[in-house]
C-alpha cells in the first residue's frame, strides 16, 4: 500500500496526546533513522511501555508520536497503528 492510498490522519485529532501512556504493539528495528544503533537493531519490543512526548508529521499526512521508552533509555518515533493502550488505562 502507497502513501497515496492511506487516510490522510492530519485531518482528524491525533489519537494520543503528549503524557499518555502507550504500549507497543510491534518490534521496532532500526530502519537507519537512528544515530548509534546499527540498522537492524531492536529498538523496541513488542509490549515495552513509553509515555508519548511529542507529536509531528511524516508526509503532511500521518502523525507521529515520539514515544519515550524509559526503561530502553530510547525515544522512538511510531504510528499510532503501532501503538495501543496498556491494559488498564482508561
Amino acid at each position: 500500500m502507497s502513501p497515496d492510498d492511506q487516510p490522510i490522519e492530519i485531518y482528524a485529532p491525533p489519537v494520543y496526546m503528549p503524557g499518555d501512556k502507550v504500549r507497543s504493539r510491534l518490534t521496532i528495528r532500526n530502519d537507519g533513522t537512528m544515530w548509534g544503533v546499527e540498522i537492524g537493531e531492536i529498538v523496541v519490543r513488542k509490549g515495552d511501555v513509553g509515555y508519548v512526548r511529542d507529536i509531528g508529521t511524516y508526509l503532511q499526512q500521518f502523525y507521529i508520536y515520539a514515544v519515550d521508552f524509559i526503561d530502553r533509555g530510547t525515544v522512538v518515533g511510531m504510528r499510532a497503528r503501532e501503538l495501543t493502550e496498556p491494559e488498564g488505562v482508561q
